[in-house]
C-alpha cells in the first residue's frame, strides 16, 4: 500500500461549512467497503454551507462517496493540510482505471486481441488487465446525440441544443454523463444533403 505522510489538522463542522467543492480535504480511506488505516484525498460533493445538521458528503479521488460527521469523536473526521497540524498517512494513487467502450468493426476478435497486445507491450504484460468484458452487438445505424436543458425542449428551433451534437453509436451513451443541468436526447441520424443549385 503506497501512502505519504502529510501534516494536517482536523476541522470542525463550522470550518467545513466554509469550504467549497474545489478545496482538497482528507477523509477516511474506504475502498469497496474495506476501511483502511489511512486517509484519502477528497472534495466535498457540494459546498459546505448547505450543511443542515446532517452529514457532509465527501467524494474521494478514487470515486468513493463517504458520509462524514466532523464533530463525531468516533469517526476520523475531515482534515485539511496545515503545517501547524499533526502527521497523517494519505493513500496515494497507483494509477488510473479506464472504462473503455471499444468498437471493433465486424466483430473482429483478432483486432481486439491485437489491441490488448499493444496495450500490454506499452505498459507491461502484468499491468493491463481485463476487469469486465461485455460483448454487445452494435446495429449498423448511427444516431445523433444532443444535450438539451433538463427542464425540457423549448420550441423546435434547436437553439437550445447546439451545445453538444455528436454522431455516435447508441451503446456508447451508457458510458457518458450529461453536463450538469442538461439531459441527453438520442435521435436517428439523418445525413445532411446539400441541395444548393450549382452552376
Amino acid at each position: 500500500m503506497n501512502t505519504e505522510k502529510i501534516t494536517a489538522r482536523r476541522l470542525t463542522s463550522e470550518e467545513v461549512s466554509d469550504l467549497g467543492p474545489q478545496e482538497e480535504i482528507f477523509v477516511s480511506a474506504e475502498l469497496d467497503d474495506i476501511s483502511l488505516d489511512c486517509y484519502a484525498p477528497a472534495h466535498l460533493a457540494k459546498p459546505g454551507k448547505y450543511f443542515e445538521g446532517g452529514s457532509f458528503t465527501a467524494r474521494t479521488v478514487f470515486g468513493k462517496e463517504i458520509q462524514v460527521l466532523p464533530n463525531n469523536a468516533e469517526e476520523r473526521g475531515i482534515w485539511i493540510a496545515d503545517e501547524a497540524g499533526e502527521e497523517i498517512e494519505v493513500l496515494q494513487s497507483a494509477g488510473v482505471l479506464l472504462n473503455l467502450a471499444l468498437f471493433v468493426p465486424n466483430g473482429n476478435v483478432e483486432a481486439l486481441e491485437a489491441l490488448y497486445g499493444a496495450a500490454r507491450e506499452a505498459f507491461g504484460a502484468g499491468i493491463v488487465q481485463r476487469w469486465n468484458e461485455e460483448v454487445v452487438a452494435v446495429p449498423d445505424v448511427k444516431v445523433d446525440l444532443f444535450e438539451e436543458p433538463a427542464r425540457g425542449r423549448k420550441g423546435t428551433g434547436g437553439q437550445n441544443r447546439d451545445r453538444r451534437a455528436l454522431d455516435i453509436y447508441p451503446t456508447r451513451v451508457r458510458f457518458m454523463e450529461a453536463s450538469a443541468g442538461w439531459k441527453f436526447i438520442v435521435e436517428p441520424h439523418h445525413e445532411v444533403i446539400d441541395d444548393t443549385p450549382t452552376i
